[in-house]
């Protein structure tokens, strides 16, 4: 009689978690940003967040929780309740840097997250405030070398795609340039803005606007081919630093536990929402190379890029400033 009951209370369970699925969302779902506004990964948040909430039916809020690198919005989901109404915005840095840059996480990066799908994947761009005299890679190069040390450069955080990128290219050009993390790209943007530091690698994302308008100067982006969004704007590698290739990438994901059925509607969801001609167009048009994968495939994007930048950052011995 007991084994009858019990059998009983599980198909009820499970019977209640299909419905809950079946009925998904019938509330608001929030898209945890472990950064400020401003930055690449919330711009593109924030286009997905408009785009799914007109899919679902439901609002879709987008929420900064900024801090320790991204840790802090993704520690908040990964200890979330994974039933899919909070889910994590999150970058190559959170999730493919962090684990070899940070010795203590507050989560474990191997177990906290179910992967969803990539988003996109952001060329980087190597800007300077109008007012530094250079205007090409190799005059920036002369410049820096004349005055070692002397001029600087902001990043979203230590350790991030930025902050690599920029290193890799100090190796490549032989310089040596001052490094300034701030906690996000916006604020490192804004810096940049103001002349408070002469340069920064951003993603185009969230510097095409302020290239475009000529309030910034992209002497090159980091990716091996040109970007949509800036077809005049030579690669770093035609500018004579052979073989230079270092993009970012945005992606979504939900705290483990997620019902893999869930998670794979989530994922085909997005892929179709950013196959949308429309919104191919706007990510393209702001400097993004629109994605779209399948949960295995996002996984094996996370786990190659991990142990790729494990090996940049053990080989040049960065560490969190």
């Amino acid at each position: 009689m007991l084994k009858q009951s019990l059998t009983a209370l599980a198909l009820v369970a499970v019977a209640t978690v299909a419905a809950a699925q079946a009925h998904w969302p019938d509330r608001a779902v929030t898209l945890v940003v472990p950064f400020p506004p401003g930055g690449g990964t919330d711009t593109g948040a924030r286009i997905m967040a408009e785009q799914l909430s007109r899919k679902w039916g439901q609002p879709v809020v987008v929420d900064n929780k900024g801090g320790a690198a991204g840790q802090v919005g993704a520690d908040f989901v990964a200890k979330a309740k994974p039933d899919g109404y909070t889910l994590l915005v999150g970058n190559i840095g959170t999730q493919a840097i962090n684990p070899s840059l940070y010795p203590r996480m507050p989560f474990d990066p191997d177990k906290a997250f179910a992967p969803i799908s990539m988003i996109a994947e952001l060329p980087l761009a190597m800007m300077v405030n109008p007012k530094v005299p250079a205007k090409t890679v190799q005059e920036f190069i002369a410049l820096a070398k004349s005055q070692p040390g002397k001029l600087n450069y902001s990043s979203s955080g230590a350790g991030g795609a930025p902050h690599l990128a920029a290193e890799l290219f100090k190796d490549a050009s032989g310089t040596f340039i001052l490094h300034v993390p701030y906690r996000g790209g916006g604020p490192a943007v804004a810096d940049l803005l103001a002349g408070h530091v002469q340069a920064s690698f951003m993603t185009v994302l969230e510097a095409s606007a302020h290239i475009k308008a000529g309030k910034l100067r992209a002497l090159a982006v980091t990716s091996g081919k040109r970007v949509a969004a800036l077809p005049d704007v030579p690669t770093l590698a035609e500018s004579g630093l052979k073989g230079f290739n270092s993009v970012s990438w945005i992606g979504l994901l939900a705290p483990a536990g997620a019902p893999p059925e869930l998670v794979e509607r989530i994922s085909a969801d997005v892929r179709e929402t950013i196959a949308k001609p429309d919104v191919n167009a706007k990510l393209a048009g702001l400097g993004a190379v629109p994605g779209g994968s399948t949960p295995v495939a996002f996984a094996k994007t996370i786990a190659d890029d991990r142990a790729k930048y494990a090996e940049i950052i053990k080989s040049r011995r960065i560490t969190v400033e």
